[in-house]
């Protein structure tokens, strides 16, 4: 047994070694101190990062405080979800500023307002399924410009489900496996203005791409382990990789247009670069899983 285990981790560094080919460098500039939490206060392992429309930026993490949100400066406003919250995973803020997580422990969505009152919650606290209502370990979500949401169900399920902006079912597309359409862990979601939804397939290492109704259209399985995709407002795609400890920067195309990170606990280095999210001023906002902190970069 202990002979197999290590020919698949020998055969696991192979394909990380054969996926970190060098890029090119992206420019950008750590800002240290940030943010500044409340005296006694630690994240856990921060897993989500989101920014609101005025530019303030909502970390997930493990810890007694699920939902913490600062200004851009770094300055403590608010939390909420002590005790409600048991797995957090993934967090995404909608055009209305309304803020959703992913909670792996207990299987369900949750849609909070900007101050934490609960909003709507999909899936069935407690109760991994696979029926219309369940999830078994969503892992984040996305908005579509005609409001759908789409959830990746995600740890347990191996599919992507959509439903109206009311939370009603429309649809579920793919299962376990390595085929198109088929996820291993489908870990994060990015959604472009035309609607395509690109699906981080994280243990598959590729990016697989779909129209609204799950029909594939293309994949990349030349940039690492997607953990994080965040696109931005002009359509460029930001994507974490977590395997390699970095940060690349994408045209639509699939083309990298640089990169930086390296495994470490440094400044502008990570440990399981985790997700991802920008801010309106070309803030860069990495959420490391394992150092149990959220970096800042300035890009340039």
């Amino acid at each position: 047994m202990s002979s197999c285990r290590g020919i698949l981790f020998a055969v696991l560094l192979a394909q990380l070694s054969a996926l970190a080919e060098d890029f090119p460098r992206l420019p950008q500039q750590y800002v240290p101190d940030w943010p500044q939490l409340p005296k006694g206060w630690n994240f856990g392992p921060t897993t989500g990062i989101g920014v609101d429309s005025s530019n303030n930026v909502y970390v997930y993490n493990r810890g007694p405080h699920p939902v913490i949100c600062f200004d851009a400066n770094g300055k403590f406003l608010r939390s909420w979800g002590d005790g409600i919250l048991s797995g957090p995973h993934g967090l995404s803020v909608d055009p209305d500023d309304n803020v959703w997580v992913t909670d792996i422990g207990s299987h369900v969505v949750v849609k909070f307002s900007p101050r934490g009152r609960v909003l709507m919650v999909l899936g069935q606290k407690d109760t991994p399924g696979k029926g219309k209502t369940q999830f078994n370990k969503p892992t984040h979500l996305a908005f579509a410009p005609s409001g759908h949401i789409y959830v990746s169900d995600g740890y347990g399920n191996s599919r992507i489900v959509k439903f109206t902006s009311q939370g009603k079912f429309v649809m579920a597309w793919g299962e376990k496996g390595k085929a198109q359409g088929e996820f291993d862990a489908p870990h994060t979601l990015a959604i472009d203005n035309e609607g395509k939804v690109y699906v981080g397939d994280r243990e598959n290492f590729r990016v697989q791409i779909f129209d609204s109704d799950g029909r594939f259209l293309n994949q990349w399985s030349h940039l690492g382990s997607p953990w994080g995709l965040y696109f931005t407002a002009d359509e460029f795609l930001y994507m974490c990789d977590g395997y390699n400890n970095r940060v690349l920067k994408l045209t639509m195309e699939g083309k990298v247009l640089g990169s930086f990170g390296q495994e470490g606990r440094a400044p502008g280095e990570f440990a399981f670069s985790h997700h991802l999210a920008l801010g309106k001023k070309g803030e860069l906002y990495v959420a490391e899983v394992q150092s149990w902190r959220v970096s800042k970069f300035l890009l340039k």
